[in-house]
C-alpha cells in the first residue's frame, strides 16, 4: 500500500446543528366559542370523541379537555361520561373505509371487463367470426311476428 505524504483526505465532519431538526412555526388558529361549544356539544352526545376532534381539525388533544372542562354541561354537574363503542363518528369513519374498499372493488371489476372484451375482440380477428351481440343490427327475417294469426284466419 503505497501512502503519499501530505496528502490528507478532504473529509467534512457533519456538525450537530445539521441533525438538528428545527421546529416549523405552528400556523396561529383561532376557533370560535360557539365552535368550541359545539364539538363539546357532540363529545357530550358521543357524536364524536376527543382523538376525532383532534385529528379532524388538527388541534392538540390537550386543548380539547380544555375546551371540555370550560363548557361542558357533564363536566360542571359532576357527571362521568360513559363513551358508546358506535358513535357516529366511528360509524361516519367505517362508511368512509366501507367506501374505499368498494371503490377499489369497481376499478378490480371494470380492468376485468375490460380484460375479457379485448380477449373477445383478439378472438373476432383471430377467427373471424362475430362473437359480441351487435345490438343495433335488426332481427333476422323468420324471427319476427307477421301479425296474423295462426289458425289461417
Amino acid at each position: 500500500m503505497t501512502v503519499f505524504r501530505g496528502y490528507k483526505p478532504k473529509r467534512k465532519m457533519a456538525k450537530q446543528e445539521a441533525f438538528r431538526t428545527k421546529p416549523t412555526k405552528r400556523q396561529l388558529r383561532y376557533f370560535s366559542e360557539s365552535f368550541r361549544r359545539l364539538k363539546v356539544a357532540e363529545i357530550d352526545r358521543n357524536l364524536t370523541t376527543v382523538s376525532l376532534v383532534s385529528r379532524e381539525y388538527e388541534v392538540s388533544r390537550r386543548a380539547v379537555y380544555k375546551w371540555i372542562y370550560k363548557y361542558s354541561a357533564y363536566r360542571k354537574k359532576q357527571i362521568r361520561q360513559i363513551i358508546e363503542p358506535m358513535s357516529d363518528a366511528h360509524k361516519i369513519e367505517e362508511l368512509r373505509n366501507k367506501i374505499k374498499e368498494l371503490e377499489q372493488l369497481v376499478g378490480q371489476k371494470q380492468i376485468q371487463l375490460e380484460f375479457k372484451e379485448k380477449m373477445i375482440e383478439l378472438a373476432e380477428e383471430m377467427y373471424k367470426v362475430d362473437i359480441k351481440k351487435k345490438f343495433g343490427s335488426k332481427p333476422s327475417p323468420g324471427s319476427g311476428s307477421t301479425g296474423k294469426s295462426t289458425d289461417g284466419k
